[in-house]
C-alpha cells in the first residue's frame, strides 16, 4: 500500500514538474521575442535605415545574437556584403500651412524620392471636378507652376490626369498629395521635385500657403549586409532548409522621427532567432542543415534576397524548402501562407499540423506575390513560403509600428507550428 502510495506521489509531482517545464519553454519564447522586438525598435537602432547606420547597428546585434547561439558562419564572419543606392533624409524636415507647423510622421511624410528643396508659395488644387471641366481644366494646364504648389486631391475617382499631376506633369515647385493614412517607404533613387503627403483630417479648410524645407541626401552605393548562420545537419549536412526575415526597416526622416518597425519586420527576426535557438540545441539536432538568414534592403525593393540568389554561398538545386517571415506580431486571425497555392502538397502539410494540434485559428492559402524575400527564391525554381500573421494592430510603414502596441499574443503558437512543419521537412 505504502508502495502505491508513494508511486502515485511521483507521478503526481512528475505531472507537476512536466506542467511547469512547459511554462518556462514558453514563457522562454515569449520573452525571448520580446527583448528582440524592444530592442531591434529602440531609438539606438534609428529606426533600421540608412541614416546614423541604422541597417548597421541592427546587422551587428543580429550577428552577436547569431553568435551567443551557437551558429555556424560560412565565412570568416556572419555577413554577406552588397551594396545600393538610397535617397535619405538626415537633416530636419519641416512644413507648415499658413503658419502652422505640421507635425513630421503624424501629419505629413517626405516622398521617399524627394530631392533637397524649400520655400514659401501659393498653394493651387486639383481634383477630379476641375479635370471634369474640359475647359477650365485647359486653362489650369496653361498656367506658370514653377513658384506654385499643387495640391492634388480626388474624392475617390483615379484618373490618369490626377496621375499625371501626381507625377509633377505641369512642373511645379512641389506636389502635395492628401492622404487617408500615411504610409512611408524607401527610393533607390532621387526625382527632381519633391512630393509631400499630408493626412487629409490634418489639413486646414482653407490652405493658402505653404512652407517647406526638405534636406536630401542621397548615397550612390550604401554597404550593406545580408546575416547568415547554420546548424549544420547531422546526415544531410549539404541539403539545406532556410528560415529567413528581412531586418532592415524604413530608418529615420529627418533627425526627430524614426520609424521603429515593431511588427515589420522586428518580430520576423524574433521568430528567426527562436528558431535558431531551438535548433542548436543538441535535443533538436536537425538532419539537414538549418540556414537562417536576416535580410537586408527589403524595404527598398527586396535587394537583400535577390543578392544572395544571384550569388548564393551554396547551390539554390540544394535548398529542399525556404520559409520566409514577415509580420509575426499578431495572428489572431491566423496566418496567411504566400505560394500557398503553387506548393500545395506543402501547404496541405502545414494545414494538417495546424489542424491537428490546434495551434492557431486558421492557415488561409495565397498564390504567388512579389511581397518578401521569398520571391527571388521561387522565381529561380526553390520552393518558398511568406508567412505573415493576421488580425490585430493595422499600423504598417509609419510611426505607429511601435513595439508597446504589438501583442504577439499568437507568437508562441505560430512558433510551434514552424518547427512542427520543420520536423516533416526534415523526415
Amino acid at each position: 500500500m505504502r508502495i502505491k502510495i508513494l508511486l502515485l506521489l511521483l507521478l503526481f509531482y512528475s505531472a507537476i514538474f512536466s506542467l511547469s517545464a512547459q511554462e518556462i519553454t514558453k514563457g522562454e519564447v515569449y520573452a525571448y521575442a520580446r527583448k528582440i522586438v524592444d530592442t531591434l525598435t529602440s531609438e539606438s537602432m534609428h529606426g533600421r535605415g540608412y541614416v546614423n547606420c541604422g541597417d548597421s547597428i541592427a546587422a551587428n546585434y543580429l550577428k552577436n545574437e547569431f553568435s551567443k547561439i551557437g551558429l555556424k558562419s560560412f565565412g570568416d564572419d556572419y555577413y554577406q556584403k552588397l551594396s545600393f543606392g538610397i535617397n535619405t533624409f538626415p537633416e530636419n524636415v519641416s512644413v507648415q500651412i499658413n503658419g502652422k507647423e505640421l507635425s513630421p510622421g503624424k501629419d505629413f511624410l517626405i516622398y521617399a524620392y524627394s530631392p533637397t528643396s524649400r520655400g514659401t508659395c501659393k498653394i493651387v488644387f486639383a481634383d477630379d471636378q476641375l479635370i471634369e471641366n474640359k475647359k477650365k481644366y485647359r486653362k489650369f494646364l496653361k498656367t506658370d507652376f514653377k513658384d506654385k504648389v499643387v495640391l492634388v486631391t480626388d474624392t475617390g475617382k483615379q484618373t490618369k490626369e490626377l496621375n499625371d499631376l501626381l507625377g509633377n506633369s505641369i512642373h511645379a515647385k512641389a506636389i502635395v498629395s492628401l492622404k487617408d493614412k500615411l504610409t512611408w517607404s524607401m527610393s533607390q533613387t532621387a526625382n527632381d521635385f519633391p512630393l509631400i503627403e499630408i493626412l487629409r483630417t490634418s489639413l486646414l479648410v482653407n490652405p493658402k500657403e505653404i512652407t517647406f524645407d526638405i534636406t536630401n541626401k542621397f548615397i550612390p552605393k550604401h554597404v550593406s549586409q545580408n546575416v547568415i548562420g547554420f546548424v549544420q545537419g547531422s546526415v544531410y549536412p549539404d541539403s539545406f532548409i532556410i528560415y529567413s526575415a528581412h531586418y532592415d526597416h524604413l530608418g529615420q526622416m529627418g533627425k526627430d522621427v524614426y520609424f521603429p518597425g515593431a511588427n515589420d519586420n522586428a518580430s520576423g527576426c524574433a521568430m528567426l532567432l527562436n528558431l535558431a535557438n531551438h535548433y542548436s540545441q543538441p535535443e533538436n539536432k536537425p538532419r539537414c542543415s538549418v540556414v537562417f538568414i536576416a535580410f537586408c534592403g527589403e524595404e527598398v525593393g527586396l535587394l537583400g534576397s535577390k543578392y544572395f540568389t544571384d550569388n548564393p554561398i551554396f547551390p539554390l538545386r540544394n535548398i529542399k524548402f525556404v520559409f520566409n517571415m514577415d509580420i509575426m506580431g499578431t495572428g489572431e486571425e491566423g496566418i496567411t501562407v504566400v505560394n500557398g497555392s503553387i506548393y500545395k502538397s506543402e501547404f496541405d502539410l502545414l494545414k494538417e499540423i495546424n489542424l491537428t494540434n490546434a495551434f492557431i485559428k486558421d492557415v488561409e492559402i495565397r498564390g504567388k506575390s512579389a511581397n518578401s524575400d521569398h520571391y527571388h527564391f521561387s522565381e529561380k525554381g526553390v520552393k518558398a513560403f511568406f508567412i505573415y500573421t493576421m488580425g490585430g494592430i493595422k499600423a504598417y510603414h509609419d510611426i505607429y509600428d511601435r513595439p508597446e502596441t504589438l501583442p504577439l499574443n499568437a507568437f508562441e503558437n505560430v512558433f510551434k507550428l514552424i518547427t512542427k512543419f520543420g520536423e516533416r521537412l526534415q523526415q
